[in-house]
């Protein structure tokens, strides 16, 4: 049999969440793996053997997204407790907050120069922001229910998002306008990506199903159906010969793109698979789920022949079932020649018992910067920490037993327009809002209980509400001077049009007059 070091090799798993792992990405630097959690807490992990890890502390919620900036020297994290922070990945903990939407916000993402923001909310709302000036700058509003994910194109010009009103949106980021939208889900679109050439947009379901369309024909061109649960994440390969897939399943699969077929299953999770990443060189991935662990995986199989691989996996027990396939990737130079035959399942790959690195708490003292709209206060970590929800909720958790079916823990937010329109920023999963105290006390060392709220609590809950009035009344002023300075622009260009139009009929008919004049005199 085949050794498991030829498949894709486990090289190490990071155990310090404290519950379900939600997203993870690679800083660019190819040094660090940054992962968030149902515990609120952001996890920098050190690459290097035996190197210390880092918690940073400072959301109320759980954290649904988060991605290194371009240059590696930021990391955004967005949370449900309707705020994104910007963190300096640094022993200073230091973090900038501002309130960004009006519900949960599900993901965040970085534009390819670092400059902008782009956030998806149960709201319903698309938003952009400016990292250098940390303020709101437009947003995008057509989708109908909660938006799950919201990614740019490699080149800015473009904005992909998804969500639970089973739309896939692609938006022009010059006119705001939604400039196409794929409507082929029979339930929740999940998450969305550009490849790394940006010429393809792919997304995932809840239906099980991962489809790819093609931009320039704005033709669906690849339609898997390879997972036997819902599709949480999925990442290209920056070659864009390859995809990875996370889901309820609890499998891990490579998917080989120009082959159009399904190369592996990866069974190194216990639960879940919610989220997985590729680094940036494309020589390692990540994978996080329902056990609080983060893998890191190695790919060997860009280097291989598809030939070897059939070879590798002759003696393997149980086939995969083959993907469903409506069409193929326009074809390429690609290393593996096509075969009828399926491709054979993984082994469940074992622990490689690698030591736990010590990890560094981050975020119990000091002060952050909170934004609201551009607008700066300072305040405590501590206190920040210890506030309860504007909605008066307590903070929530999630068990890892109860995170077999995490897309289907949210369903109540599926259910349609409606639902989702009412539930607003309280709904979501159940799992996510039932108490474990034993548990609530292990991941939320900060937090301050009590049974009876003093005053100054209810005064501060009071203040927050008041701020969050105030911060929907700005955003909405925000985008109306947007658009009168839109609708002044064009003015201006009317009046300069009709002025050089004006100069050119007065020199047009000097000209003419001069010509009139001058005839006679010619003539004698």
């Amino acid at each position: 049999m085949a050794s498991v070091l030829e498949d894709p090799t486990l090289e190490r798993h990071f155990k310090g969440h404290k519950d379900a792992v939600t997203c993870t990405d690679f800083n660019p630097n190819c040094k660090q793996l940054a992962s968030g959690s149902v515990d609120k807490s952001l996890m920098i992990w050190n690459l290097a053997p035996k190197a210390r890890a880092f918690r940073f502390v400072g959301h109320q919620d759980v954290i649904t997204g988060v991605q290194f900036s371009p240059f590696g020297n930021l990391v955004a994290t967005s949370s449900r407790d309707r705020t994104v922070r910007l963190w300096t990945p640094s022993m200073k903990g230091e973090s900038t907050v501002f309130k960004a939407h009006t519900a949960a916000v599900r993901s965040v993402a970085f534009s390819q120069d670092g400059q902008r923001l782009v956030t998806a909310s149960d709201d319903k709302s698309v938003k952009v922001w400016s990292v250098q000036r940390q303020c709101f700058i437009y947003s995008l509003s057509q989708h109908t229910n909660w938006v799950r994910c919201a990614r740019f194109s490699p080149d800015g010009r473009l904005i992909a998002s998804c969500g639970d009103d089973r739309t896939v949106r692609l938006w022009d980021t010059s006119t705001k306008h939604c400039i196409n939208c794929f409507t082929d889900y029979a339930e929740s679109a999940t998450f969305v990506d550009f490849n790394s050439s940006g010429t393809c947009i792919a997304s995932s379901g809840a239906d099980h199903t991962l489809k790819i369309w093609d931009l320039r024909t704005n033709k669906l061109i690849q339609h898997y159906q390879v997972h036997s649960a819902g599709i949480n994440s999925f990442s290209f390969h920056p070659s864009n010969n390859y995809l990875i897939s996370g889901s309820s399943d609890s499998t891990v699969k490579i998917l080989d793109l120009l082959e159009g077929r399904l190369i592996y299953t990866l069974h190194g999770h216990k639960g879940a698979v919610i989220t997985v990443a590729f680094s940036r060189a494309g020589d390692l991935f990540a994978s996080g789920g329902a056990d609080s662990q983060v893998l890191m995986w190695r790919t060997n199989f860009d280097t291989k022949s598809y030939r070897d691989i059939l070879q590798q996996h002759s003696r393997r027990s149980t086939p995969d079932p083959p993907p469903h396939v409506s069409d193929i990737h326009p074809r390429g130079p690609h290393l593996h020649h096509p075969k009828p035959r399926a491709i054979q399942i993984s082994p469940t790959v074992a622990d490689t018992q690698s030591t736990d690195p010590h990890v560094i708490e981050l975020g119990q003292a000091g002060h952050n910067t909170t934004l609201f709209n551009g607008q700066t206060h300072s305040m405590p970590t501590q206190k920040a920490t210890n506030c309860q929800h504007s909605n008066g909720l307590p903070a929530s958790h999630m068990s890892s037993s109860r995170l077999e079916g995490w897309m289907e823990d949210e369903s109540v937010g599926r259910a349609g327009a409606t639902a989702g329109s009412q539930t607003g920023a309280g709904g979501g999963g159940r799992g996510w809002r039932e108490e474990d105290e034993e548990g609530r006390a292990q991941t939320q060392p900060l937090e301050v209980r009590s049974g009876h709220p003093s005053s100054l609590d209810s005064t501060l809950r009071h203040i927050v509400q008041q701020l969050d009035i105030l911060t929907q009344t700005v955003s909405v002023l925000e985008e109306r001077l947007t658009l009168t300075e839109d609708k002044l622009k064009e003015c201006l260009l009317n009046q300069s049009q009709i002025l050089q139009d004006v100069r050119s009929s007065e020199e047009r008919r000097r000209t003419d007059s001069e010509g009139t004049d001058g005839s006679p005199e010619d003539f004698s």
